[in-house]
């Protein structure tokens, strides 16, 4: 069975990887409007909003037909969706608030079939059309276009972040930028040294274990000097897409 075309983060791309985030966009048709935009990837947040496994089938559908790998952000750790978004269609998940090399365990049995980890076999999927095949083929073939990110928010998590990196299984790191300056108690400096030198120390740890090293939340004017290194950017979400380029449009219309 041949795996569909994916994100290969551990790969030297020429240049990072773009995407939007969909808070609130839950439809298949999000997905063209992102691969029309010039993303190369979107992340249905299921941490934050209205979105569910429903939402997340549905857009994960849409981008296996169209070539457009679609992440999932859970909850966090303890996520009883862990593996479910993987059934869903889901390219790579993403676990927020990851604080320790136990939580980094705990996602990768949840993700990674046996002997790796302990997820469950689950019927056909989408990712492999439904395709009904032989137990070992099955889990052989959908484990290995699965991606699974550790998303370091805290002082905890930044403390393990090269123990986080260092578990088999987890395929990247990325910064969650406000709740890690909410973490080190620097709420919304984005500028402040402290959070300039946790960024350095995650993309070392993930560099250090031969991961991936990704940023969420981070406004493109300080990427260059907040994470050069990053291969995954999620540049912006549909709310903030929409109200920023509403706000400009409303004030060159009154200009």
């Amino acid at each position: 069975m041949t795996s569909r075309p994916i994100i290969r983060q551990k790969e030297n791309a020429s240049r990072p990887k773009i995407g939007l985030a969909f808070c609130l966009l839950g439809r298949a048709e999000a997905v063209l409007l992102a691969r029309g935009a010039g993303f190369d990837f979107a992340v249905v947040d299921m941490e934050h909003g209205p979105l569910g496994p429903d939402s997340l089938g549905q857009v994960a559908a849409a981008g296996l037909a169209a070539g457009f790998p679609v992440w999932a952000r859970v909850s966090g750790p303890s996520s009883p969706d862990l593996a479910r978004v993987l059934d869903c269609g889901a390219t790579g998940i993403i676990v927020p608030h990851v604080d320790s090399e136990a939580d980094a365990m705990r996602i990768v049995r949840a993700c990674r079939f046996a002997p790796a980890g302990g997820r469950s076999i689950p019927g056909p999927i989408p990712g492999l059309d439904y395709a009904i095949l032989p137990a070992a083929e099955f889990c052989d073939s959908a484990e290995r276009p699965v991606r699974v990110a550790a998303m370091i928010e805290s002082a905890p998590g930044l403390d393990a972040a090269a123990a986080i990196a260092g578990v088999e299984g987890v395929d990247m790191l990325v910064i969650g930028t406000n709740d890690l300056a909410d973490g080190l108690g620097i709420r919304g400096q984005l500028d402040h040294p402290d959070l300039l030198a946790a960024f350095r120390r995650i993309a070392d740890a993930a560099a250090g274990a031969g991961k991936a090293f990704g940023v969420m939340g981070l406004p493109p004017r300080l990427v260059e000097s907040h994470a050069p290194d990053a291969s995954f950017i999620v540049a912006t979400n549909d709310t903030n897409l929409i109200v920023e380029g509403g706000i400009a449009a409303i004030a060159r219309l009154k200009s």
